[in-house]
């Protein structure tokens, strides 16, 4: 048997997303595999929290809330970032103090859907490395930093993170450049951790949006990181499909006229804003490239 931790944070307006992302986990697990699930808890009521439960019943599995005190991250407030980045974003920052006992997790933001089996992932040799992940779609910034990571998923080794004492670095590195932090967490992250970091396969983080805007143009994704967020409606993207199949096996699944309205609706209506926008995107060599490596 193999035992893979995986932590999510959340609150009650996330719930649901994070629902899918174990939903998925479970869904695609071997049977050998043992998850365990620390979810941050941001603000979670005990209803939801009952709600979390239920999702046993597509596989075993134990689930966690870890409670937050949110003075820890006072310091993050004053970072200057995106308005889209929350503090919730900084909790990953402090997985080590959080889950004293745990040796190794996998973190995902919760706009990911799994496609796969985590055993894979969980088991990656990080060659010494405190963390794990795949390379980030902004390519200025790898010319800048050859392991510039997406931090949508990581994967810690938190005991040779509290060995090096690696959070403390953390909230130094934020604490001294708040005012030209321009990406978070993410930012904090790669820039502390700059070459020393192992960079995994890029199927594990399929960065995707639209059709032609991904990371990887892999026919069989293991991890698809959702950027264009599938519960915006006509949002361009293109795995939305995934999303809503595993909202399906959720407590907060869709009646079927719902459903209907956020596949069917929603996927025509995209496809129109999208040419609409882009009215000449046969032209780009890209699409070319994406529908034969996705399609044949």
């Amino acid at each position: 048997m193999t035992e893979i931790n995986v932590c999510l944070s959340c609150d009650n307006n996330y719930a649901k997303h994070a629902g899918v992302v174990i939903a998925s986990v479970l869904s695609n697990a071997d049977t050998d595999d043992t998850l365990n699930f620390y979810i941050l808890d941001g603000g979670i009521s005990d209803e939801i929290k009952n709600d979390f439960y239920k999702l046993k019943n597509i596989k075993d599995c134990q689930i966690f809330f870890i409670n937050i005190d949110k003075e820890l991250f006072k310091p993050y407030e004053s970072v200057k970032t995106h308005f889209y980045v929350s503090m919730a974003a900084y909790y990953r920052l402090k997985l080590a103090s959080l889950l004293p006992k745990v040796n190794k997790i996998i973190y995902f933001d919760c706009d990911f859907v799994i496609c796969s089996s985590l055993k894979e992932l969980f088991l990656s040799d990080l060659d010494g490395k405190p963390i794990g992940g795949v390379l980030d779609t902004d390519k200025r910034k790898i010319r800048k930093n050859p392991t510039y990571i997406n931090s949508g998923m990581i994967l810690f080794d938190l005991d040779k993170i509290r060995k090096e004492k690696i959070e403390e670095t953390f909230l130094k590195y934020a604490i001294d450049n708040q005012e030209t932090i321009t990406v978070g967490d993410q930012e904090i992250i790669n820039e502390v951790l700059k070459g020393n970091i192992k960079l995994l396969d890029s199927d594990w983080n399929v960065q995707s949006s639209n059709f032609i805007n991904r990371s990887s143009y892999t026919k069989h994704p293991k991890a698809i990181h959702m950027l264009a967020k599938p519960w915006v409606y006509a949002s361009n993207c293109i795995h939305k499909k995934e999303y809503y199949k595993y909202l399906q096996m959720t407590p907060w699944a869709l009646n079927s006229d719902d459903y209907k309205h956020w596949t069917v609706d929603n996927e025509r209506d995209s496809i129109i804003d999208y040419i609409k926008r882009r009215p000449l995107f046969f032209l780009r060599p890209r699409f070319y490239e994406a529908l034969f490596k996705t399609y044949f």
